[in-house]
């Protein structure tokens, strides 16, 4: 299957764009209007722009210093990107947001906060403590054309804590949070330590646990009795700080692209990969219904009741100051009276504690009642609009949209065992291209005397061996299987399931080059396609 059917569909993106414009529309109709009307952005977070809506998915990547982050994005681009660095001491210490752009380059915190065509103009109250350590990798890659990635610094441990930042950490992560598609939280199975400020993170996800993923990385590096107990602690960790019944679903990987160490629970580490890419795989193709979950949630909070309500009960004249604190110390009995009067579930307030510590530097002479026809406005929100956007939604959710290289869907069972039992590798697509072939000279002709051996040894049959010989001989590599299964793909070049002795010995010089710390190409290029492929790669790829 070729590359370039993952690159932008029009239909795909047009329903997408039409989802996504009717949000805007109402949101601009609908509820702005409120917003501005009770002051919303003063207490909550602020105002929706259109970069919000234009933004493509985004995956917000934390954890504790040396767990992988940085590896974890490389591993999913498949490529290196400006500025990142990788140790055992904590190495990213900045925010790096990591998008699509034709040209390389880093665009640093302070201009971000300026281009109306970036989500992310309301971080400049965060100042400029912060704005110098963010920043913005723009490149070329087919990964960011679908999804934008979002390195964070390494959260503190207990060693650490006397360390300051300079800026409010957890709020930058609220502030993230609260705008991305997916967070991805990983742990590293050797070191399981919960910092204060790791414990201050939880605190700024809470009410995004549906973004959540927890992840346990570099679980090949245990065996699997320290695996069971490293689970177990987190498990426990996890369910005293979010304390909810519900239980966060862990992750079990090693999260990169090298050979991964053989052990007892080397299959499900494949499993848990597997789903955790599936999921990120299906971003682009949810977003509208993200963007349309977060607005429906935005609208529900009973901001404009209370702000309503607190009106009501101040003094025209006298006594203004001390009511004031008396409402704010009686907010929680406040919140119950709202709920029974006006049948509004408690879901939908806000963070008491939170609401009252903003409520003291405000003046409440000045706040607004209800007013009918704003709310009207809201409830037609509810009730009508978003209902109509339903049938636009279950459109494009026929039209799935998937993301190349590591997260090739198509490619991420290829090696399962009910697979290979029907049909070793999947027969590839094979897709028009109008490029012309280039005849140079083919680079892995000086090693397929020593590729041929192993070919040989492997039995083939008419001078091809099956899809199942080479997974077997390819497994005994360690690759994950996202990577060999896309090393099939390059080196499967006729497309027929089969590999001839050319065709393996691309493959054994793939996997050698990646062993060697190569990145895979993308699409084969003309020196790498064996002689006698090279007619008829024009409709390969």
């Amino acid at each position: 299957m070729s590359i370039r059917r993952f690159r932008s569909n029009p239909k795909t993106l047009g329903d997408v764009n039409i989802v996504t414009e009717e949000l805007k529309n109402l949101y601009y109709k609908r509820l702005l209007p409120i917003e501005k009307y009770y002051s919303f952005h003063q207490f909550h977070s602020p105002s929706y722009e259109d970069a919000d809506f234009d933004n493509k998915p985004m995956v917000l990547v934390m954890g504790q210093y040396s767990t992988g982050k940085t590896t974890f994005i490389r591993y999913l681009i498949e490529q290196d990107f400006p500025g990142s660095r990788v140790g055992p001491e904590p190495t990213t210490d900045c925010f790096t947001a990591l998008m699509y752009g034709p040209v390389e380059g880093i665009i640093p915190g302070n201009a971000l906060t300026v281009d109306p065509k970036k989500p992310f103009r309301n971080l400049d109250p965060f100042g400029n403590a912060f704005l110098n350590r963010f920043q913005c990798v723009q490149m070329p890659n087919q990964v960011l054309e679908s999804i934008s990635i979002i390195d964070t610094p390494g959260i503190l441990t207990a060693a650490k804590r006397k360390l300051s930042r300079g800026y409010d950490f957890p709020a930058v992560l609220r502030w993230f949070a609260e705008r991305v598609d997916r967070i991805i939280l990983l742990f590293d199975a050797h070191k399981l330590e919960f910092s204060d400020e790791l414990t201050r993170a939880f605190g700024a996800l809470c009410g995004y646990e549906d973004k959540l993923r927890v992840v346990l990385n570099k679980a090949d590096r245990v065996d699997s009795q320290q695996l069971m107990r490293v689970y177990g602690a987190l498990m426990w960790s996890l369910g005293k700080v979010f304390k909810t019944p519900e239980i966060l679903r862990v992750y079990i990987g090693s999260l990169w692209s090298e050979p991964r160490q053989m052990c007892d629970h080397y299959q499900l580490i494949e499993l848990e990969e597997e789903d955790l890419l599936t999921d990120i795989r299906n971003l682009p193709r949810n977003a509208a219904i993200r963007k349309l979950n977060d607005l429906v949630k935005r609208a529900r909070l009973a901001h404009a009741h209370i702000i309503s309500y607190l009106k009501q009960e101040m003094p025209t004249i006298f006594c203004k100051e001390s009511k004031k604190h008396n409402l704010i110390y009686q907010l929680p009995v406040i919140f119950t009276k709202i709920q029974q009067q006006r049948q509004v579930p408690a879901g939908d307030f806000p963070d008491c504690t939170k609401m009252q510590e903003r409520l003291l530097g405000q003046d409440f002479s000045k706040f607004k009642t209800l007013k009918p026809s704003l709310m009207a406005s809201l409830d037609k929100l509810l009730s009508t609009d978003i209902a109509n956007l339903v049938p636009l939604l279950q459109l494009q959710e026929m039209e799935k949209k998937s993301l190349p290289g590591v997260l090739d869907g198509e490619f991420l069972g290829t090696f399962r065992r009910e697979y290979y039992k029907r049909d070793p590798f999947k027969e590839l697509t094979k897709e028009e291209e109008s490029n012309e072939t280039d005849f140079d000279e083919w680079s892995v002709e000086k090693y397929k005397p020593k590729y041929d051996e192993i070919f040989f040894n492997l039995s083939p049959n008419d001078g091809k061996l099956s899809g199942t010989k080479v997974r077997e001989w390819m497994m005994s590599t360690l690759l994950p299987n996202s990577v060999l299964a896309h090393i099939w793909r390059l080196s499967d070049v006729d497309g027929d399931g089969m590999l001839d002795n050319e065709e393996f010995a691309l493959a054994v010089h793939l996997i050698e080059g990646k062993l060697d710390g190569y990145w895979l190409p993308r699409e084969l290029p003309s020196h790498l396609i064996p002689p006698s492929k090279r007619l008829s790669t024009s409709h390969k790829y």
